[in-house]
Formats: structure tokens, sequence, C-alpha cells
């Protein structure tokens, strides 16, 4: 199909019209085949400004958001890839049309209808290639809600959803100035799993985690830990990770000791994760936590607990 979309834009030229017309009826086909095939079309379409040349782009950005209530999930997908595809195809437009875009992501990552969060995989990849050319204050708008909903991600055993979510909070973070404080809230929520993601069996997924991490440096209000992030976490650089780790955990406890207590609990969760390197990599999380923080902040922590290695609740108190 993407090689049938690039002949049609490249031969068919003004017939284009005429196909799109005859296709669009076809989305609403009893038959899930020819629904699929016609979405697919047509979202493979939109990735060349072809559409914007012949004023064909309101009427299949139409037609695709039309689809997500489709009751195939397949269906469902292509049209958000379609809408995402409008980043590549027609840039200059997505501003223009850039609360219906986002609205559509935000509504495929909420899917209720998709046990293997397909269609919320395409609605994160979608919107990361889409944020760049959207209007700030559309994105503010719904910051904290995206932010929300792609956290339980993080930790999917499908390393795709870990890889997109990751990566669409760091996408996120170049749109938290407006929201700064709610957002540094959301930063400090996932700091812990990104940092002991960097362990991740995946290496698609520790990239992801060094970008976002990198991203997330300037909003987190200190200095040397932004610039360990920027320095030590660039993508083709390796990670002796104990080292890495151990600094981190001191500019923490300069900078933040009264999260020593929320940052325990939530290595605490990782004790029974299903990844080794990551149950390896909690433990030393917290030991360079306590041993890096003043004696004054220690009563935060509950050693009886700590020592035996029970988990806790994210919400313990």
């Amino acid at each position: 199909l993407p090689s049938s979309r690039s002949n049609m834009a490249r031969h068919a030229g003004p017939r284009l019209p005429l196909i799109v017309k005859s296709l669009l009826p076809t989305l609403g086909s009893a038959l899930d085949s020819q629904r699929v095939t016609a979405t697919a079309f047509l979202a493979e379409l939109l990735n060349s400004n072809v559409v914007n040349d012949l004023v064909l782009l309101e009427p299949v950005m139409d037609a695709m958001a039309g689809r997500q209530r489709d009751p195939c999930l397949l269906v469902r997908v292509l049209a958000l890839r379609g809408l995402g595809n409008i980043s590549s195809g027609s840039p200059e437009k997505v501003r223009k049309h850039g609360a219906k875009l986002l609205a559509s992501m935000v509504n495929g990552m909420d899917d209720r209808d998709d046990p293997n969060n397909l269609v919320a995989l395409e609605a994160m990849s979608s919107l990361s290639k889409l944020l760049d050319h959207l209007e700030e204050r559309d994105v503010q708008a719904m910051l904290l809600h995206i932010a929300i909903r792609i956290r339980p991600f993080f930790d999917s055993e499908q390393p795709d959803l870990r890889r997109s979510s990751i990566v669409l909070f760091g996408h996120l973070t170049k749109f938290s100035a407006g929201d700064g404080e709610a957002f540094f809230e959301q930063i400090l929520n996932a700091l812990v799993t990104l940092l002991l993601h960097l362990q991740d069996p995946r290496p698609e997924v520790v990239r992801a985690c060094k970008f976002a991490l990198r991203m997330c440096g300037p909003s987190m209000g200190c200095e040397g830990l932004c610039e360990m992030f920027r320095n030590h976490l660039r993508e083709e650089r390796g990670l002796h990770f104990g080292e890495f780790i151990n600094d981190v955990c001191k500019h923490l406890m300069q900078s933040y000791p009264e999260m020593l207590n929320r940052l325990v609990l939530t290595n605490l969760f990782y004790f029974k994760s299903n990844w080794v390197d990551i149950r390896a990599a909690a433990p030393m999380f917290i030991g360079f936590l306590v041993l890096h923080v003043d004696e004054d902040h220690c009563h935060q922590v509950d050693l009886d607990q700590l020592i035996s290695g029970e988990r806790w609740d994210r919400g313990s108190p």
C-alpha cells in the first residue's frame, strides 16, 4: 500500500479527487475488508502533499477522524496512522487542525475496546510525530491528561508500548512551561521508572529512556542533574549504571531530600519486576539514596520494612 500510494500521488494527479470520491463511501461498507483497504489507502495518501495540492486534505482527514468508532480495530489503527501522516504530508496544515488531531489521538489512547492496546500504540506514535507542528496552547490543554494516561505503559510487557509511551513523555516536556508545577509532579512520578528502565532488556526502550530523561533534565531545577542527563545519556554513549545512579542519587538528595520516602517507595515496587536487571537495579538505587541523604531526613524511611524487602504500595504513608 505505501508503494501504491506513492505511485498514485506521482502518476494519478488530477484523477485522484475522483478516486478518493469513489473510495469514501467504502468506509461505510458492511465488510471489514473493504473498510480496511479503503482506510489503509487513504491513510497512506495523507503521507503525500498531493492531498493538499488537490484540496483533498480536509475531506480525507475528516473521513479518517470518522473511523475512530469503527467496530474493526484495524480500521481504527489505520485511521490514526493516517492522521499522524499529516505531519509529513502537510505539516503546515497541522497547526490549523491541531485541536481536532489532538482530540483524535487522545480518544485513541482512551480506546476501551483494545485489549492489546494497538490503538493506543498508534495514537502515541502518531502524536509524537504531530507534536512539533501543534499549537502550544492546544497541547497544554491536554498535557496532564496525556501524561497520566500514558504512564502505565512505561512498564508494559510489550516493548513497543514501553518505547512509544516513554518517547511521547519526553516530547511532552517541551510543552510544560505553561503548567510547570503540575507537569513537574508528573516528572517526579516517572523519574524512578525512567531511570530503572535504563536497565531494560530491550535496547530501543533504553534509548527511549535516555531521550526522555534528557528532555526532563531542564525541568528538574537541578543543573548538576540536567548536565548528567545531557552528557551521560547521549544515545551513542555506553553507560555504567552503578556509577551513574550513584551520582544521580547524590544530586537528588542534595536538591530534593524531602523526596527520599517517595523515591524509596517507588523503587520497592520494582523489587518484584519481571525483568531481572531492573529487579537488581531497584535495591541498588535505594542503597545510594540512603547513602547520600542527610541524617536529618533519614526518619522518612521505615528501615525495618526496607531491610525486610517487603513491597510497599505506592500510596502508603
